[in-house]
């Protein structure tokens, strides 16, 4: 109660239960994902839409952000994920040979983000995309992460994706392998290409450079 500014990281799908419980002149920072703009459904995206859907017919000022892929934080499942993949596989086997476009935003560009967002004199609910400098095919993120991690060069072998999501579930019977669902393959052959004008111009936040958010997601004691 008499809270100015209500910030919440949970998932929006918890959207509607922080409206009822929110003081009804609060400001708030909610956050949501681009998985939202997938076009193959799962409860994650629904959940999403649904939260997004609740927030912006509420009329409540504030701002739901939805990060593209957020890498950098500590115990994070996607660069930390790929790189202790491909710690495992000479090789790098993507759908299409990884020319689908991707857009990840470090976890310091994330909070520096909300906490934005929670000073702007937002007058009514907005959706905003916050991301990466600038997309780049999921084939050069790989490289990066493997050149940022200590790896040797990890060459790209181009399969179909219902080839490899059949393999997928193979992941989770090889020990000391990463588990890899077969939605997560399909979603590879999605572009996630964004616009961060509104990041930039409304936010003030400029995003850090993808090899610098990886000098610092990778210690020397976690490379190699």
């Amino acid at each position: 109660q008499g809270a100015e500014i209500v910030i919440s990281t949970a998932h929006a799908r918890h959207a509607p239960a922080i409206l009822a419980a929110a003081p009804a002149d609060a400001r708030l920072v909610l956050m949501g994902s681009t998985r939202r703009y997938s076009r193959w459904a799962d409860a994650h995206g629904d959940g999403v839409r649904a939260g997004e859907a609740a927030f912006l017919a509420s009329g409540r000022a504030g701002v739901m952000l939805h990060p593209t892929m957020v890498y950098g934080a500590q115990g994070e499942d996607n660069v930390q994920r790929l790189a202790a993949l491909l710690r495992r596989l000479p090789f790098a086997p993507l759908p299409g040979g990884g020319l689908s476009l991707v857009q990840p935003i470090h976890q310091s560009d994330v909070t520096r983000a909300l906490l934005a967002a929670a000073r702007h004199d937002w007058t009514g609910p907005q959706a905003m995309v916050i991301a990466g400098p600038k997309p780049m095919p999921y084939r050069d993120f790989l490289a990066a992460v493997v050149r940022a991690a200590g790896l040797g060069p990890r060459p790209v072998l181009p399969l179909p994706v219902g080839l490899l999501r059949a393999l997928a579930g193979l992941t989770r019977l090889i020990p000391g392998l990463p588990s890899i669902g077969a939605d997560e393959i399909r979603r590879l052959t999605e572009d996630k290409a964004f616009d961060i004008a509104p990041m930039r111009d409304i936010l003030g936040v400029l995003p850090i450079p993808l090899e610098q958010g990886l000098a610092l997601t990778f210690t020397p004691a976690e490379k190699n």
